[in-house]
């Protein structure tokens, strides 16, 4: 693999970043008690898709720009750097679902919808624990004619609140399946979870009774294709959050005077500042690497998804604690927005799973590869 990013790549990547700068504003959420609403989640949603960010990677046959996932990672790595509130994790989430495990008619309606702004989305298969393979836990689903009905509960759903559709996991007939439920039926409830990240909406979706339309994928078979690439996109986004905590912290070590010299001088911040720098640097290649391997199909792609997301949601934790520590006594203050990149890189570090988990699977493949 060649590391050096296409001009393309570059192109799109700044064409993110001036769009972001412009429209995203963190003020709103630096007062105790600031929710998502309040930087601007819908309005800000709406001129995403304008951008045409939503059907990036959706295959052209659906509708879609059919771009590949480095492309995709430009646009996150943005939408990172920002903490921009808006529901891209779960469209995405919710639009790989229906790509993987949805029948052809499936795809061509949800997807073009999708690719076209009409349609948001969430993916609902986290359990009251915030597991993800305990099939005991599934809510249950009775037949209704030629559809279904869903009693039951999903929790750490991102986006859900804002979902026109949910894609549920639930167990038919002793197999994991997919579902489609519409968010705003009978039977479907969604609240806000008190989520330490308040620039995401998360949330609990509890059923009863809700119509649902399967979806023809097998969980077993559909899931690990899906975990791969939302191990990616937390990966990418906890990258750009490291990054952007260096460069705040180094910024802020310049101009920061403590006995006649700027802070950045005294040996004690430039070591922080050097390790967090290549810490920042291998979580911003790693992600390169899975995302390609993701978008060229290559066997990898499971390896480097569960390696990137270890390494850069460490990564992002580590630099977004040291930059509070340089800032010192303001760094706590609500006035700052150190803390929000500080809960964003925590809030990852934790949503699919804690890294030992990822590393974990790491030695799983590499076993699974060795016999």
């Amino acid at each position: 693999m060649n590391f050096t990013l296409s001009e393309d790549n570059e192109a799109l990547r700044e064409a993110a970043r001036v769009f972001l700068n412009k429209e995203v504003s963190l003020a709103p959420l630096l007062v105790p008690g600031a929710t998502v609403e309040a930087a601007g989640y819908d309005a800000l949603w709406a001129k995403i898709t304008e951008m045409g960010w939503p059907g990036v990677v959706v295959p052209e046959a659906y509708g879609g720009l059919g771009l590949t996932y480095l492309d995709l990672i430009m646009i996150v790595g943005e939408l990172g750097r920002t903490l921009a509130p808006c529901p891209m994790f779960g469209v995405l989430a919710g639009a790989w679902a229906i790509e993987r495990a949805g029948s052809e008619t499936q795809k061509q309606t949800l997807l073009a919808a999708v690719a076209e702004g009409r349609l948001k989305l969430a993916l609902a298969v986290a359990d009251r624990a915030g597991a993800y393979d305990d099939r005991s836990t599934d809510p249950v689903v009775v037949a209704d004619g030629d559809r279904h009905r869903l009693t039951g509960e999903r929790r750490f759903v991102v986006d859900a609140a804002s979902a026109d559709k949910l894609v549920v996991s639930a167990t038919l007939d002793g197999a994991g399946r997919y579902f489609l439920v519409d968010a705003k039926a009978s039977g479907v409830k969604v609240d806000l979870l008190a989520w330490r990240d308040i620039t995401r909406q998360v949330c609990t979706v509890r059923l009863d009774g809700a119509p649902a339309e399967l979806l023809s994928g097998d969980h077993g078979e559909v899931w690990p294709w899906i975990r791969d690439r939302l191990y990616l996109l937390l990966a990418t986004e906890s990258a750009a959050v490291a990054r952007f905590a260096l460069d705040d912290a180094v910024a802020y070590a310049k101009e920061r005077v403590a006995f006649g010299r700027p802070i950045g001088a005294f040996q004690a911040i430039k070591h922080q500042l050097a390790e967090l720098a290549g810490q920042a640097e291998c979580a911003a290649v790693a992600a390169q690497y899975a995302a390609w391997t993701v978008g060229a199909d290559d066997p990898r792609a499971p390896l480097a998804c569960a390696m990137a997301q270890s390494w850069a949601s460490e990564a992002a934790k580590d630099a977004t604690h040291r930059n509070v520590q340089v800032f010192g006594a303001i760094g706590f203050s609500w006035e700052m927005k150190n803390h929000l990149y500080y809960k964003r890189a925590r809030a990852n570090f934790e949503l699919l799973g804690a890294p030992h988990l990822q590393r974990e699977e790491v030695v799983r493949i590499l076993e699974r590869e060795a016999a």
